[in-house]
Parts: structure tokens; sequence; C-alpha cells
């Protein structure tokens, strides 16, 4: 009857333990968890704005692609196209 008290009371020992344990690495994943969408929501609205601007930009035309400043702007749309498709809708 003494034995099978304590092999109890250690399995409640170590059960509580590895409970605890677990617990412990679920609440720092979940800060994780919310720590990347934090910084995917800010990356997300920084591609929709650098999105809008450079479209404006381009609006107006004031960037030729023959000189060197226009082939740049090229190059940057080219950039920003790629990031676009990381673009969370």
């Amino acid at each position: 009857m003494v034995t099978a008290i304590i092999i109890l009371g250690v399995l409640v020992v170590i059960l509580s333990y590895t409970t605890f344990n677990l617990l412990r690495k679920i609440e720092k994943c979940e800060d994780m968890i919310i720590q990347y969408d934090e910084y995917t929501s800010e990356f997300n609205k920084q591609i929709r704005i650098t999105d809008e601007r450079l479209k404006k930009i381009d609006e107006k035309g004031t960037f030729k692609s023959d000189d060197e400043i226009g082939w740049f702007f090229d190059q940057i749309k080219v950039i920003q196209e790629g990031i676009s498709r990381f673009k969370i809708n």
C-alpha cells in the first residue's frame, strides 16, 4: 500500500513538472507568434505604402527611362513588384 502511494506521488511530481515545462514552452511560442504577426502586419503596411508612393511618382512621369535616373527608377519598380508579391490581402 505504501509502495503504491510512493509511486503515485512520484508520478504526480513528474507529471506536474512536465506539464509546467510544456506550458512555459507553449507560452514562449505564443509570444513569438504574436511578434511575428506584428512584424508581418507592419511589413505588409510598409509594402502597401511604398507601392502607392511609387505608383504616384510614376503617374507624374517625371522620370524618363532613357537617362540614368530613369533606369534606376525602373529598377526600383522591378524590385517593388517582386516585394509586392509578398503582400497579404
